[in-house]
């Protein structure tokens, strides 16, 4: 799994993916191995469809199988979102890594991300 040189970029895309957050662990964004990209995340949100309820959300990245949370069973009001990642803290998902998020309940969350494909 390489580490791709950033600094003599040829092509960079941007990309945007949504998922229904639920108790099951379900990836935000993948970033296969030997890609030869890297990914700079620039917002990742959650949102709270749900009128009345709040509900617990963990997101996590996963490097080499082991998880490390950016967030941590962190409340999500009913009808409110959560900024996690935003562009004043971006983060770098490289090949073969993980973004990837999960709630404590099944109640309407969703997340959005926008990320920068970097080769």
């Amino acid at each position: 799994m390489a580490n791709p040189n950033i600094v003599n970029v040829t092509t960079i895309k941007g990309n945007v993916a949504g998922i229904t957050v639920t108790t099951a662990a379900s990836n935000v964004v993948y970033n296969p191995s030997a890609s030869n990209t890297i990914y700079k995340i620039n917002t990742l949100t959650i949102a709270n469809g749900n009128l009345t309820t709040t509900s617990n959300v963990t997101v996590e990245i996963v490097k080499n199988g082991t998880s490390y949370p950016i967030t941590s069973n962190v409340i999500v009001p009913s009808s409110a979102t959560l900024v996690v990642i935003s562009k004043d803290s971006s983060i770098y998902v490289m090949e073969g890594d993980t973004l990837r998020a999960y709630s404590t309940s099944n109640i309407n969350l969703s997340a959005v991300c926008s990320w920068e494909e970097i080769s």
